[in-house]
């Protein structure tokens, strides 16, 4: 089976998670800037939330390239972390609504860490079904200082949130800030040929 119907797929649920996203914000009342001050905690989970879902879009993007056949393995890893990212819109509501208050504020933390091993996962299975000499494999081979970073943060936030959720706020930006530029392992992987 071709890469091509997954890609579309994928591409298809990421863009109507961030448009539930932006549907979910509610126009405030009154036309005074000080109108904006009460929806300020959803519009600033809806921006941290754009940018994870334009970091899993970005990424998963480049790791497909490296796919030369889907197995149904893949395809049930894929649905898996696309069922952790269909997550994020209500995590992001949540989280925003009661202004990052400590059970949403983890519960958002799950949500991403539950993506970032779900995509792992997906890493792993199109390893598995493309072998061991794989483009992939040999991108993702060694180095991996992201990946751990971003458990540790994820880890840390949860449990944070539940003293100091700004801590945990400030760690998931420090995550996103991390994974703004693509993984260039695989592009370099794939010049090389």
């Amino acid at each position: 089976m071709g890469k091509g119907r997954l890609e579309a797929f994928s591409d298809g649920v990421i863009a109507i998670l961030i448009t539930i996203m932006v549907l979910e914000m509610k126009v405030p009342h009154g036309h005074a800037l000080e109108a904006l001050l009460p929806v300020l905690p959803v519009f600033l989970s809806y921006v941290l939330s754009f940018i994870y879902l334009g970091i899993y879009w970005n990424n998963h993007h480049h790791m497909l390239h490296t796919v030369e056949r889907v197995s149904g393995p893949m395809l049930w890893a894929n649905l898996h972390l696309l069922f952790w990212l269909s997550l994020i819109p209500f995590a992001t509501g949540w989280m925003g609504e009661n202004h990052f208050t400590p059970v949403p504020t983890a519960l958002y933390g799950l949500v991403l860490f539950m993506a970032a091993l779900a995509y792992n996962l997906l890493e792993w299975m199109i390893i598995r079904a493309q072998g061991q000499e794989s483009v992939l494999r040999r991108a993702v081979a060694g180095q991996a200082w992201k990946e751990k970073v971003s458990v540790v943060c994820y880890l840390a936030g949860i449990i944070g949130a539940f003293w100091l959720p700004a801590l945990s706020l400030g760690l998931y930006v420090l995550v996103a800030l991390l994974w703004l530029i693509p993984d260039r392992r695989i592009e370099r992987t794939l010049q090389e040929g």
